[in-house]
């Protein structure tokens, strides 16, 4: 039944290996378990739901070590874009409150808020290359080891040194090319600050890995160490028309 849903729902699903396609169902078992889904405005939660977003969070850390996003307890779902309310403090410390459209939504610890339709598309649309809950479970990856800072758990103080040290570089790059009103492989979104980076880059290698590695291959070979998958294997589970690159 998971098979068909996600053939379905997920057709990268299909596109993995037999090894990958087995493990992947070992980590959804866990997150299953483990998370609890929540409805909200209106959406009954279901195994369509559960299943789609699930395989999708796991498909992330299908090659890396460790407990399966230990900080989350729970996903909270909308059928589609939601209101929060947000405060905002300026240069000069004046705060204004509002109301501010969401997709998804990350805490530091315990809740990622997800809407629904966005969710699907994400994993549905072969060629979009936009993934709410890629983007959201990325936030969450990046909050390990204390805020969203596009600095997630790694190593050893060498390799974290040396991951600052090209994400440094490779933002800058792309606040230049955005500045300057250039194509780019990654949205100008990311280019607003480290965590966003990080997270839309991570987007990026899973959707678009053949253009992120074509565009920005340094960047491309440390979120795949960092993912611990392979620029080819992803790519073998990528769609045709990946192709997006920077001009």
């Amino acid at each position: 039944m998971w098979g068909q849903i996600l053939s379905r729902t997920f057709p990268r699903y299909v596109r993995f290996s037999d090894e990958d396609r087995e493990r992947i169902e070992k980590l959804l078992q866990i997150f299953l378990a483990e998370k609890r889904f929540e409805g909200a405005g209106g959406l009954a939660v279901d195994d369509v739901v559960r299943l789609t977003i699930a395989a999708q969070a796991c498909w992330m850390t299908l090659h890396r070590d460790g407990d399966i996003f230990p900080d989350l307890s729970s996903v909270i779902v909308y059928p589609g874009e939601y209101v929060t309310r947000q405060r905002v403090r300026d240069e000069i410390g004046v705060v204004t409150e509002g109301f501010q459209p969401r997709l998804g939504e990350t805490a530091a610890r315990g809740a990622v808020v997800l809407a629904w339709d966005a969710a699907l598309r994400g994993a549905s649309d072969a060629h979009g290359g936009r993934s709410v809950v890629l983007h959201e479970f990325a936030h969450l990856l990046d909050a390990e080891v204390g805020g969203f800072d596009g600095a997630p758990r790694l190593p050893g103080p060498s390799v974290a040194e040396e991951w600052a040290n090209l994400m440094s570089e490779e933002f800058a790059l792309l606040q230049r090319q955005v500045e300057r009103g250039e194509p780019t492989v990654l949205d100008p979104y990311a280019a607003t600050r480290p965590a966003e980076f990080f997270a839309v880059a991570s987007e990026a290698l899973f959707l678009t890995p053949s253009g992120l590695a074509r565009a920005r291959p340094r960047l491309a070979a440390a979120l795949a160490r960092y993912y611990g998958w392979e620029i080819d294997a992803l790519q073998a589970s990528a769609w045709p028309g990946d192709e997006a690159s920077e001009g």
